[in-house]
């Protein structure tokens, strides 16, 4: 099945059509800008045919429009018509505890999404407008929502319940969700599949490092834990964001400075991380290169962002009752051999022993042979993850309704 995956932001639509049964991607692309006049597509087909396209794109219709335009260009397009397009598959962020699983959108399931935005405020809204421009667009086409929770929503309560209140719980739905799931879900997979082991028989921690950083746990190919939380902001110490911290420590920040909510978000969501303790940057790369030449704080952020993840492997280590693999993805953890040298240093205990070489030729699998623990490097493909939901989907409704 030949599948359309959007992933909608506020200002930006990332785009992939994917064959199914070959799991290649036909086209890529993105754009980016939108509701500006300076607004930007870049197109690339299989073959590395490329275009980019500058124009006034005001709205999400208009800018997926431009995306079926240039797919059905004769000198640069897939298609030869809209049918073609078999299904639409959208990278949804939230599901709440109403969707655990992908599902057909119908008006329904779109009320539930506008429900949920109050969960997902900065995700869900570009969503959803990308699932009702399709809507209008490609009327007779069907549309798939595959959640960034979902995989997570087996958690044992456990895991992702907080010490408040439980009533607090009960009225507004205040839990551990989780996000980047479907990576987790992917490369655990994939990590399975290397090692030809079965994945419902091992323990593996999953590291999604890029701007947005998460952590998982998953036994039995079911996930047990994660590091973000009710929102992105739990966990790891990312890009911008904090991660972890005392929840006392913004409620001071907020007295001193003179904060607003607003103003503490942002704070805590786009001026804290990597950017916030090095002063640099909140790009590794740089951050990296700040450290070769000496920057102290930019030190300090390396060495927080790795020693939090090495925490997050012997703490689920712990939860796991053991441990079988570990998997980096994402920017950061498919690139910076450094991060994951760090990372693994001192996890003899635990049975992890990384291979220099393998490590700094950014080998799939980086530990050593006689490693008790494999550690692998996997690049993520959250499209296609979605592609193969929704054609999932989507077939299992053509078969019930035949």
């Amino acid at each position: 099945m030949k599948i359309l995956v959007l992933n909608c932001g506020s200002s930006s639509i990332k785009y992939q059509f994917i064959d199914t049964e070959s799991g290649a991607a036909l086209a890529k692309g993105v754009v980016e800008r939108i509701g500006m006049s300076s607004a930007v597509l870049s197109h690339t087909r299989y073959d590395g045919d490329g275009i980019k396209i500058a124009g006034e794109i005001l709205d999400h219709q208009i800018a997926i429009e431009y995306v079926l335009g240039v797919m059905l260009s004769k000198n640069h397009g897939v298609i030869d018509d809209k049918s073609d397009i078999e299904a639409v598959g959208h990278r949804v962020v939230h599901g709440g505890e109403t969707f655990t699983d992908s599902v057909l959108i119908t008006d329904e399931v779109i009320k539930v999404l506008q429900d949920n935005i109050e969960l997902a405020p900065l995700h869900n809204p570009p969503n959803i407008k990308g699932i009702q421009a399709v809507k209008r667009i490609l009327p007779n086409t069907p549309q798939v929502a595959v959640f960034d929770t979902a995989f997570h929503t087996k958690m044992p309560t456990k895991a992702f319940l907080y010490g408040i209140p439980y009533e607090l719980y009960k009225k507004y739905k205040i839990r551990r969700y989780g996000f980047h799931g479907t990576s987790h879900s992917y490369v655990a997979h994939k990590a399975a599949e290397k090692l030809g082991k079965s994945l419902d028989s091992i323990r593996i921690i999953t590291a999604h490092l890029g701007n947005g950083c998460s952590m998982a746990a998953i036994k039995n190919g079911i996930s047990v834990d994660t590091t973000m939380g009710f929102t992105p902001l739990e966990g790891l110490l990312m890009g911008t964001r904090s991660g972890d911290l005392d929840p006392s420590l913004i409620l001071y920040i907020m007295g001193k400075e003179g904060l607003s909510l607003n103003e503490a978000g942002t704070l805590l969501n786009k001026h804290s991380g990597l950017i916030g303790i090095s002063g640099e940057s909140s790009d590794m790369r740089e951050i990296q290169n700040a450290v070769k030449e000496g920057n102290k704080r930019a030190k300090y952020a390396f060495d927080i962002f790795c020693y939090r993840i090495k925490k997050y492997i012997g703490s689920y280590a712990a939860a796991m009752g053991g441990l079988d693999v570990v998997v980096f993805t994402g920017g950061i953890g498919e690139n910076s051999s450094e991060v994951r040298e760090e990372v693994c240093g001192d996890l003899g205990f635990l049975g992890i022993e990384l291979d220099e070489t393998r490590n700094m030729n950014k080998e799939e699998i980086i530990s050593k042979d006689g490693s008790k623990v494999p550690v692998l490097r996997i690049p993520t493909n959250e499209e296609l993850v979605i592609a193969i939901d929704t054609s999932r989907i989507v077939e299992e409704i053509n078969v019930k309704t035949k």
